[in-house]
């Protein structure tokens, strides 16, 4: 684009005429229900995190004042890789200061020019700018496809010396699983990296939170690279990667991401640490968000209310029961229109568009948190149905 201001108005224009637009929310809205959150287990506000912070900052200070290379790297910093591994079932974690950096860097890291890489066309944007920006060649297979996954990772590239089988284990816009046992046994096959994104697992799927690896009873050696966030299920901020020791130390040497960012600051991982902890002592947490969640799908099974934009039923994977239920809407101005009825009704929930999701399927991105009531799942199931009859 040339560096014209009418340019950007007019690109600007257009977005709004499409409804593709994006606007900023100021948050708390008194007297709505957050019904789009990804704070699962409502652990952003629960006392023993909050002052797990609050001591942290008062003993080692609100910043880390340098990377983890330099010296950033503290001591809660290293009781929090330490208590990481031992959730994962990994031998090593590494903590990065966002779950973006914790892809882009991971990918960057092990992918090059000489590297292939296949990807799920549904994974999330830091996985997908990842990837490219690796300078791999990439092949995208259909979402949850296993089977065209397995055929593209098998292909013979020329000068290909590693290859990457990239995937998020829960999908953020659809709220399924990856069919992560045949996706394993593919990169095994293809002496192929397994990289797992599993932000939206971690904390709520799995028979003790520990993922959708835990779900479908997979350890390190199916999925080698495992990916996970801190501002999902354990309400705080930050992502970490977790594998073997020779992994975690080469995306030390060798992860720019990581090298190059002011490390994160110790109350947050501080927090996290007693998230980490509620987390598995307050196992009712788990049990109950998801019961929301089956409430609230059941509940719109009984509208006959649309939750998939995929013109088949998904593997078996989808079985397991997430925190995120999408309603597809299709029209951009028409989801717009009825995330702000909501809104009226006292519910605040998203309107996703594309390019966050393929064209035509935009939608309502309804997501579950602890926090909600029976009562309010309920309600909502109502106000949703008046609003897509309206």
């Amino acid at each position: 684009m040339q560096r014209d201001p009418s340019a950007l108005k007019a690109a600007l224009a257009d977005l709004a005429t499409r409804s593709l637009k994006r606007s900023r929310r100021v948050m708390p809205r008194a007297g709505l229900i957050n019904f789009c959150s990804n704070d699962y287990l409502g652990l952003a506000r629960h006392p023993e995190v909050t002052r797990a912070f609050v001591d942290a900052a008062n003993e080692h200070g609100v910043g880390s004042g340098a990377s983890h290379l330099v010296t950033g790297h503290g001591v809660e910093h290293e009781a929090l890789e330490e208590e990481l591994a031992a959730f994962t079932g990994r031998e090593k974690a590494l903590v990065f200061s966002t779950g973006y950096m914790a892809n882009m860097g991971t990918i960057g890291a092990l992918a090059d020019q000489k590297s292939l890489i296949v990807a799920d066309k549904l994974n999330h944007a830091s996985l997908i700018d990842g990837c490219r920006l690796s300078g791999a060649e990439i092949r995208r297979y259909p979402h949850a496809d296993s089977a065209r996954a397995a055929e593209q990772i098998s292909k013979s590239l020329p000068g290909a010396e590693t290859r990457l089988l990239v995937t998020d284990g829960v999908f953020s816009m659809d709220g399924d699983v990856a069919p992560l046992p045949e996706l394993a046994h593919a990169a095994a096959e293809a002496k192929a990296w397994l990289v797992v994104d599993d932000a939206h697992g971690l904390g709520v799927v799995g028979r003790t939170g520990r993922g959708s690896c835990e779900h479908f009873g997979l350890g390190a050696s199916e999925v080698p690279v495992l990916i996970g966030t801190f501002g999902k299920a354990f309400g705080t901020f930050g992502a970490f990667v977790a594998g073997d020791a020779d992994l975690i130390e080469y995306l030390i040497q060798k992860s720019r991401p990581y090298i190059y960012t002011t490390a994160l600051p110790p109350a947050v991982a501080a927090a996290t640490r007693a998230a980490l902890r509620v987390s598995d002592r307050e196992s009712w947490r788990r049990e109950k968000v998801l019961a929301l969640s089956e409430r609230f799908r059941a509940g719109l099974e009984g509208f006959g209310i649309g939750m998939t934009a995929t013109p088949k039923p998904l593997p078996d994977a989808s079985a397991a029961s997430t925190t995120i239920v999408p309603v597809i809407v299709g029209d951009e101005a028409r989801a717009l229109a009825i995330s702000a009825a909501l809104e009226k009704r006292g519910f605040l929930v998203a309107a996703i568009r594309p390019p966050t999701v393929p064209a035509g399927t935009s939608r309502l991105r309804v997501t579950f948190s602890a926090d909600h009531e029976e009562t309010q799942v309920d309600a909502l199931i109502a106000a949703l149905a008046e609003a897509l009859a309206a």
